[in-house]
């Protein structure tokens, strides 16, 4: 079953022109798919759109096999599909790493000792056991982008909507973090500025020129 797919979506801001006209995107189970754009050209509307974040006005979003219009749609949405969020500052607000991690997985009705295994199990997946006690706010921003990824896959989504992971990472963290995300089973849409690490991870590629999305 395709995961998602997005056919003639248009969407714009109150005011200003259309930031997507018509953009359409397929993406299927195991996929790595990319899109580049320019700053503004409406990547993270589009990563907004997919999870009901944003209604476009027109156009077809259909997930799972389902087409979704209306927020309670997407409750589903969210669960099976995780977004990396561009600054991890604004996904990890719990104390501790643990705690971070834990919320999803307590969010979605388990109990504290299946959160905390799956605590365990994401953070020595990911190499990460050393972090397990750290004071979130304490980490460095390398640190920081690799627990996000964990809270994410804790929640054991299908596929993962990356914006801009690389941001702020230094180059040996850049570099763990492209070891971590190719070895995972997810479906993965991309959206990044470094050329080297979509080739890497993501070498399929759609730009969004003028609202639309056209093969690279």
């Amino acid at each position: 079953m395709t995961i998602l797919e997005l056919e003639d979506i248009c969407f714009s801001y109150p005011g200003q022109a259309p930031v997507l006209d018509g953009a359409s995107l397929q993406l299927e189970p195991g996929q790595r798919l990319s899109i580049a754009g320019p700053n503004g050209s409406g990547k993270s509307t589009l990563f907004r759109v997919v999870l009901g974040l944003q209604a476009p006005s027109s156009g077809r979003v259909n997930i799972f096999g389902k087409d979704r219009c209306v927020e309670a749609d997407f409750h589903e949405v969210r669960r099976r599909i995780g977004l990396v969020f561009q600054d991890p500052d604004d996904q990890l607000f719990c104390p501790t790493v643990a705690e971070d991690i834990a919320f999803g997985p307590l969010n979605l009705g388990r109990s504290t000792a299946e959160a905390l295994a799956i605590v365990d199990k994401v953070l020595s997946d990911l190499d990460l056991m050393h972090l397990r006690d750290r004071i979130t706010h304490k980490l460095s921003g390398g640190e920081k982008r690799l627990v996000t990824l964990a809270t994410v896959l804790a929640m054991e989504p299908e596929a993962l909507l990356l914006d801009e992971p690389t941001n702020a990472l230094d180059a040996k963290n850049e570099a763990r973090l492209l070891e971590i995300l190719q070895g995972l089973p997810q479906a993965i849409l991309l959206v990044s500025h470094a050329p080297a690490f979509r080739r890497s991870l993501a070498p399929e590629t759609l730009e969004l020129r003028r609202g639309q999305l056209v093969t690279v």
